[in-house]
Order: structure tokens, then sequence, then C-alpha cells
């Protein structure tokens, strides 16, 4: 049975401000519904992506900018950051790890630039929305075998 992940939920303290931040960065609002003055759902679908994300009031129990991790795949790194920087967003510079496999929590063991080879999954920059959930762009140009 196919299990397709279409919907992440980003806990945010100002649903508002993080509407304008996402919308900014290009992504699509597909929603955004209240129900009372205890629950809103706003989401919102990066260009490209399959996956939306979800954020609001009455949603989540997880402290606003509690998410890490949360992986966008794009095809040129450089570009990619260079368009996020041009839209406002303080991104981090491109980056590989140290170990040359993923990233680590945190910045520990960054180096500098794209990974030598250019390997797929090799390369990455970094942002934060406006509660601090943390974002990873990630370079694939191929896909490993079975993606």
């Amino acid at each position: 049975m196919d299990m397709k992940l279409e919907v992440v939920v980003v806990p945010v303290a100002d649903v508002d401000r993080a509407k304008n931040f996402y919308e900014d960065l290009g992504w699509r609002l597909d929603a955004d519904v209240a129900r009372g003055k205890d629950f809103r759902v706003v989401q919102v679908t990066p260009p490209g992506s399959p996956c939306s994300v979800i954020f609001g009031t009455g949603l989540s129990s997880a402290a606003p900018g509690s998410a890490e991790g949360l992986h966008l795949i794009v095809t040129d790194i450089e570009a990619a950051q260079a368009e996020l920087a041009d839209r406002g967003v303080e991104v981090s510079e491109v980056f590989h790890d140290a170990g040359g496999v993923f990233h680590r929590a945190g910045t520990e063991g960054r180096v500098p630039g794209p990974d030598a080879e250019r390997t797929s999954y090799g390369s990455f920059a970094s942002f934060n929305d406006p509660d601090g959930n943390g974002w990873v762009l990630q370079e694939v140009t191929t896909r490993l075998p079975g993606r």
C-alpha cells in the first residue's frame, strides 16, 4: 500500500506573521480557514511540492519554533540559496558536511561551499521561519535507486 506524506504541521506563535513569511517565499496559499477564535488552519505549498505545510491556532501542542530538519529538495543549491536571499530571507551560505554523508544537527561539521564533487544529496543551505522552525535546502540532482 502506498503511503504518501502530504501535510506537515509547523508550530507557530503568530499565524498572520507565518502566513506572510511563507507567501513571501513564493509558496502557494491553499487555505485559510477559521472556525471561531480557537481554531484556524492555514495551508501553504512550496513551488513544485506534492507536500503542503499547515500552521494555525489549535492545531498542535508543540512549542512554536520547535520543528527542525524540514527539508526542501532543490536541483541547484546555489540558485535556491540566492533566490531566498533575494526574497529577504536570512539564509545560510551553501555548505556540505565534514563527514560527507548528511548534515548534522545545528551548525557542527559544516564546511563552507557545496560538496566538492557536487554529489547529489551532499550540498545544503538552511534558514528559519520567524518562529525559529528550521528548514534545510538539500541539492538532489540524481535520486537514489527506488526513489
